[in-house]
């Protein structure tokens, strides 16, 4: 996914980008947002936005990427209330000190990790999930006791409309603010120096970001995307394994990051799940897709016509129809695709589906491996074995054994990628980690100071020290 940053980070326009980031630090030193009651409020607020909201939030979707409203409360609106009932029921257990261990030449003495807010945090937002992804990173920073920025997608309008009118009517403004807009604001808010960037988009602008933040010094957190791949084993129960294959690539038109981006099996395996595929997507959407109401259209015609140029690398066996115009393309399956062409090299992000054809299943380690690492991994296998083998050896952000995408619904798992398709992750606990740093701490008494450490040196101390070790 690429939302559009031009890479001249140098560019000057009338948004204050400075002042906005100096207020947020100046009130950041005031320790108002370490307090736990604060933050605690904010995440109710938040909640309280999204709950007295919701229907407006779902027409903004809807609006943006005719996505259902039963398909945007599933997957943007209930997922981020299940972040904050979740976050509210942990935070006083993440937010406590760690104990860790004192060695004994350190002794009388207590050593502990001490969770503190990083600062001031940059979030920028996807056009794919434009709620979702821009609200859910926003739940552990404030967890964390942060002051942040909201960058929302300028190509959903609608629903960075919302959040920009509604945040401040919730939220402490003088901790929390939304810049909407599009390259000038993208680019004045990366000359500023943040404590944490948070970016999800797609591995061109995730550079960018990079390179921005290395000129601080400050972390990022980079959820990108590339190609994940549904490896599909002989024994795979076809009938649900097409099923959720089809939910998990043609949902929200396929405009997802852990979406499957192609299929590996064999080719009898083939033959037989791709009608099954096919016969679940119009149990889905119906004979005609484009007159359905509950599937998605393409976020705009650029990327549609993008879509319409990849048809051209397979076989279309299912679906096929595209009108850029109205940002349709219909759910696709597609055979006969060179590993070679442009539908396997760039993440397809919409509802094409290609499978490649193994003659042999035991190959597809070796398929994977040999491309860069995926942001998830999804195989199909009654057989334990064969699934361990391919987790052991198939590197990936994140994995789902005869499943696609479910993992998200886990709050205690982390999501992030690794290798290109990402770095650092979040959810749950480990999103108030990444928003924190935890300090590490030393309190010593001021009894039996062993004078072992300190000059002149002796045999004495030598042998003592070596005891102590």
């Amino acid at each position: 996914m690429e939302p559009q940053i031009a890479p001249d980070l140098g560019a000057a326009n009338e948004f204050n980008a400075a002042a906005l980031v100096a207020g947020l630090r100046t009130y950041f030193r005031s320790g108002t947002t370490a307090d736990l009651s604060w933050r605690r409020q904010q995440l109710r607020q938040l909640r309280r936005m999204l709950s007295e909201n919701e229907p407006r939030f779902l027409q903004a979707l809807q609006r943006d990427l005719h996505k259902a409203p039963q398909e945007g409360f599933m997957t943007e609106v209930a997922a981020l209330f299940g972040d904050i009932d979740h976050a509210l029921k942990h935070l006083k257990k993440w937010a406590r000190p760690r104990r860790a261990s004192t060695p004994i030449v350190a002794q009388p003495a207590k050593s502990y990790l001490l969770p503190e807010p990083l600062g001031v945090v940059l979030i920028i937002g996807a056009w794919n999930y434009p709620l979702q992804l821009l609200l859910s990173p926003l739940v552990p920073a404030i967890a964390a006791g942060n002051c942040a920025v909201l960058k929302p997608s300028e190509l959903a309008p609608a629903t960075a409309a919302l959040v920009a009118e509604l945040l401040p009517r919730y939220l402490d403004n003088d901790a929390f603010a939304c810049v909407e807009g599009a390259v000038p604001e993208t680019t004045a808010l990366l000359e500023q120096r943040w404590d944490h960037i948070l970016y999800t988009g797609g591995g061109r602008v995730g550079r960018i970001v990079m390179t921005a933040a290395a000129k601080h010094l400050t972390p990022v957190t980079l959820e990108l995307g590339g190609k994940s791949p549904c490896i599909v084993a002989d024994d795979a129960n076809i009938d649900v394994t097409a099923r959720r294959i089809a939910w998990g690539k043609f949902t929200n038109a396929g405009q997802t990051c852990i979406a499957p981006d192609y299929l590996l099996c064999t080719s009898a395996t083939a033959e037989r799940l791709l009608p099954a595929i096919a016969k679940a997507a119009t149990e889905m959407f119906g004979e005609d897709p484009s007159r359905s109401k509950d599937y998605g259209r393409i976020v705009n015609s650029h990327h549609a016509q993008r879509l319409a140029d990849l048809l051209a690398d397979g076989d279309v066996v299912f679906g096929g129809q595209v009108d850029v115009e109205q940002r349709y393309v219909a759910p696709t399956l597609l055979r006969n695709v060179s590993a070679d062409a442009a539908l396997m090299q760039e993440e397809i992000f919409g509802p094409l589906l290609p499978v490649v054809e193994l003659d042999d299943f035991s190959k597809v380690e070796e398929f994977v491996n040999g491309r860069e690492k995926p942001l998830a991994l999804y195989v199909f296998t009654q057989d334990d074995a064969t699934a361990d083998r391919i987790l052991a050896r198939c590197s990936s952000g994140n994995a789902c054994v005869n499943d696609c995408m479910m993992f998200m619904t886990a709050h205690d798992l982390p999501f992030g990628g690794v290798g290109s398709s990402g770095m650092g992750a979040y959810h749950g606990e480990h999103g108030f980690r990444t928003f924190s740093h935890f300090k590490a701490v030393m309190k010593r008494k001021n009894i039996f100071d062993l004078d072992l450490r300190y000059a002149p040196f002796n045999a004495r101390k030598f042998r003592l020290l070596r005891l102590l070790r």
